[in-house]
């Protein structure tokens, strides 16, 4: 199994993480840490040092931070990004959140810089890590706009079907994190959506499917086993398949 989305880098697991990584590494067989600002991939990059050939970076930021972030930062962020690429296996997690957002201006604040994160993905062809809510249709038309981006991984996907089989035409994938577990619109989009196009995930430290508990990357297991359930198959089968899917598209 693969946790294609996780914040082992958050300070929720400042305590723990030697632990953790120690369960992710008995459990799964690598993680994807998705760096959402200017410190989080520097401790994205460090993390992947000191976890070689388990944990592999993505380097992003997180369309939260879009409107109350000065310019300068933003330029800072971009700016480390374009000189670690080489030691990334993709960009993000970026995108858009219009999760109860009624500001126009921000919403077009959120939408320049993804546009900037769509440009170089494209410009480098590496693959995508978008976060959508509530915004998955705008985010995929907006990506139309860019040629050369081999995968957009649409991270904890909680659209509708119609836009998630779109998705999956224009050859992207949708991850499905711990939500699945008792979720049940997530639920419908396990049983409805093929493995052929699908990643498993934690989005750790959050959405835990134990009550009490900080969701980490060896819960990754509960989504296969739900997903597995789900469409009646062996739980060995979906970690194969979604395992693959995810060493494809990370080319890990």
């Amino acid at each position: 199994m693969i946790d294609a989305h996780c914040h082992v880098d958050f300070k929720e697991f400042n305590r723990t993480r030697d632990q953790v990584m120690h369960r992710a590494q008995k459990k799964v067989k690598a993680i994807i840490n998705s760096g959402a600002s200017l410190g989080g991939n520097r401790r994205t990059l460090k993390l992947a040092q000191d976890y070689p050939g388990f944990l592999f970076p993505a380097l992003g930021f997180h369309p939260h931070y879009a409107h109350k972030t000065e310019k300068s930062v933003i330029e800072d962020v971009l700016k480390e990004i374009k000189s670690n690429l080489h030691r990334a296996v993709a960009l993000g997690e970026t995108g858009l959140d219009f999760h109860n957002l009624n500001s126009e201006e921000i919403r077009k604040k959120q939408e320049k810089l993804f546009r900037i994160f769509l440009d170089i993905a494209s410009e480098e062809e590496m693959p995508l890590v978008v976060h959508a809510r509530d915004a998955e249709k705008k985010a995929l038309e907006m990506s139309r706009e860019f040629e050369g981006i081999p995968k957009i991984i649409f991270h904890c996907y909680g659209g509708d079907l119609e836009t998630a089989q779109q998705i999956m035409d224009e050859g992207h994938l949708i991850s499905l994190s711990t939500l699945v577990c008792f979720s049940t619109h997530h639920q419908e989009l396990a049983r409805e959506l093929p493995l052929s196009h699908l990643l498993t995930e934690t989005d750790s430290p959050y959405l835990s499917p134990f009550k009490g508990k900080v969701n980490e990357p060896s819960f990754v297991e509960e989504t296969v086993k739900t997903i597995a359930n789900l469409k009646l198959m062996d739980v060995e089968e979906v970690a194969s398949i979604t395992e693959k899917n995810a060493q494809e598209v990370f080319r890990i």
